[in-house]
């Protein structure tokens, strides 16, 4: 299933650099890591997003379960998050990048499509 862009993500086209803020998202993203966001890139369950919840801009990995949307988090301290709308696709991460070259990360989805 892929979920439309809405709100914010419709005015801003270009990537964006955001820093990751806590360790919600470690082992994968750490605290002050740079992650390249993409807002034009649909979205879908599985990949790694940033949303508008509330005012407050939140970074995990999207679930979509029957309609049900859930941002889970990498760390096992953290509990999942349930959206209930309103809320913002901010943009899918399609890049990590680390303090060294060989640190980078591209994050490849599947196709656009129907899933």
């Amino acid at each position: 299933m892929v979920i439309p862009q809405t709100g914010c993500t419709a005015e801003v086209s270009e990537p964006y650099a955001l820093r990751v803020v806590g360790d919600s998202m470690a082992p994968e993203f750490h605290d002050g890591q740079i992650v390249i966001v993409d807002p034009g890139h649909p979205v879908r369950s599985g990949m790694y997003i940033v949303i508008d919840y509330g005012g407050e801009v939140i970074f995990g990995q999207f679930v979509d379960d029957e309609g049900r949307r859930w941002l889970e988090y990498l760390s096992p301290d953290r509990e999942a998050l349930e959206l209930h709308p309103p809320y913002l696709f901010k943009g899918v991460v399609i890049q990590r990048v680390g303090r060294r070259r060989k640190d980078r990360k591209h994050y490849h989805y599947p196709a656009t499509g129907s899933s």
